[in-house]
């Protein structure tokens, strides 16, 4: 039972760091150009999907190049997105 939440809970964090690259890189309005770096993240999007290997270089220099702030307000962002789709919320479990 342990194993299935840990697996759902990466499903759950893989599903809203997509959506928060996916945003990041559709996203070319005021707001985003007051958070410089974060369209730069899609270099991380290979390393989203649990069993992924570690992210490399490219990656994380693409997130040390984001605000905290910038990555904290894109996140709440991409988790009010399903109820703005009339899907149930994304709970995730951060481990």
């Amino acid at each position: 039972m342990a194993a299935l939440k840990s697996l759902v809970s990466l499903s759950s964090q893989a599903a809203l760091l997509f959506l928060l690259i996916a945003l990041a890189m559709q996203t070319k309005t005021a707001e985003a150009q007051s958070c410089p770096g974060l369209d730069n993240l899609s270099s991380c999007q290979a390393f989203l999907l649990p069993g992924a290997a570690n992210p490399n270089t490219a990656c994380c220099n693409a997130l040390r190049g984001v605000q905290p702030d910038c990555v904290c307000n894109a996140l709440r962002i991409a988790q009010s997105i399903p109820a703005k789709c009339n899907l149930p919320p994304l709970t995730c479990i951060l481990i």
